[in-house]
């Protein structure tokens, strides 16, 4: 007798920042767009009880489950026991979700959060799934490793140099998943929101999803330099202070929600922090950059590696450590402004990186693990 899979029920996991939910919810329309075969898919989340992830997921529609979450330190702090206490307290939490839905398969995004989750569904057998978005795999990829192994799940990883890091049996190069709204982004709707006229040439400033303080101050230092060549666009951070009042040739926001990808399509140029939300949203609708990645001692690098893979395509310029200062930063974008040629090759560069459609090819892997249990006769 052959079970066929016609109600599949996946958990998604992830969380922390923006760019730990945003392509897990990218690959979980992907699957709710009908693309199952024969298959309904219902999906939900299980995040941090505390913090951006209920928000995020639930404008998505999706339904949202907290658990405790700890964070993840290689370092001895004083919250490391308390930590402790709340990771354990989170598998507890999502196996008995996991259970009680009767869940097929997990995906994780990554972040402190997935862990507890993971290594919930491995102790029930449940297929684990994980992507990684960063150049190289990061401390809850690389723990939750063992989980993919022990259920025969798979890796996906953005960049192919970063198979190196990971078993290769089991990982697949997808790129990062970026949500289809990105693929279908109008310009002509992001003026119409930023209330610019069809000439203007925008510069638009990321910061990621909760800004950058460095990427502000720089911006503000220079900002009359700036806006001599662009209309320049500024998502400064929800929480963070901005005091610029706002002049003609700059307009500032805490935060752009569902119009971003509209906002995005209408920029000529992108400049701000190298996350793979930032660079790869930015890929998907071939824009050029200018990166002004995360470093130093209180990070692991992971911006920084973003920031040179794109470079070393030719799609992004770099400024990190001391090249980071206004004077360089103003210079580097009045040379773009000016040189059309080279903005149009680094654009060309950007979009061969951005057609790879992460949330296809992981949409595909995981319906056909699910048509090939299908054909072997295994059950729900």
């Amino acid at each position: 007798m052959l079970y066929h899979y016609r109600m599949v029920n996946i958990a998604f996991t992830g969380g922390g920042t923006g760019g730990h939910i945003y392509p897990g919810l990218a690959v979980a329309e992907r699957l709710l767009e009908g693309v199952g075969a024969g298959r309904e898919y219902r999906v939900f989340w299980i995040g941090a009880n505390r913090g951006m992830d209920r928000a995020i997921v639930e404008a998505a529609g999706l339904e949202f489950f907290g658990i405790p979450a700890g964070k993840l330190r290689r370092y001895l702090s004083l919250k490391t026991l308390p930590d402790a206490f709340r990771v354990a307290a989170g598998f507890f939490a999502a196996r008995k979700i996991l259970k009680k839905r009767k869940v097929h398969l997990l995906f994780s995004k990554g972040g402190f959060v997935s862990v507890p989750p993971c290594a919930a569904a491995a102790s029930l057998g449940v297929p684990v799934f994980t992507h990684e978005s960063d150049f190289s795999p990061g401390l809850a990829t690389r723990l939750n490793l063992r989980f993919v192994r022990k259920t025969a799940g798979r890796v996906f990883a953005a960049y192919s140099d970063t198979a190196r890091f990971l078993p290769k049996d089991i990982v697949t190069v997808s790129g990062n998943p970026v949500r289809s709204v990105f693929r279908k982004a109008d310009p002509a709707k992001g003026r119409a929101f930023l209330g610019v006229g069809p000439e203007e040439r925008v510069l638009l400033v990321l910061g990621g999803s909760q800004g950058a303080a460095e990427v502000n101050n720089l911006v503000r230092a220079c900002l009359e330099n700036l806006c001599r060549r662009y209309t320049v666009v500024h998502q400064y951070g929800p929480g963070r202070s901005w005091d610029v009042p706002q002049t003609r040739g700059h307009i500032s926001f805490p935060y752009i929600n569902a119009e971003m990808p509209h906002v995005l399509a209408a920029a000529e140029l992108v400049l701000g922090r190298s996350g793979a939300g930032t660079v790869w949203e930015s890929a998907t609708l071939g824009k050029p950059m200018v990166l002004i990645p995360l470093s130093g001692p209180g990070t692991r690098g992971d911006q920084v590696e973003n920031a040179r893979f794109f470079e070393r395509e030719g799609a992004a310029l770099v400024l990190t450590g001391d090249e980071a200062n206004a004077e360089n930063l103003s210079e580097t974008i009045d040379a773009l402004a000016r040189d059309t040629p080279r903005r149009e090759r680094m654009a060309e560069a950007s979009a061969r990186i951005g057609s790879l459609d992460g949330a296809a090819i992981i949409g595909d892997s995981i319906n056909e693990m699910f048509r090939s249990r299908g054909e072997k006769g295994e059950d729900q």
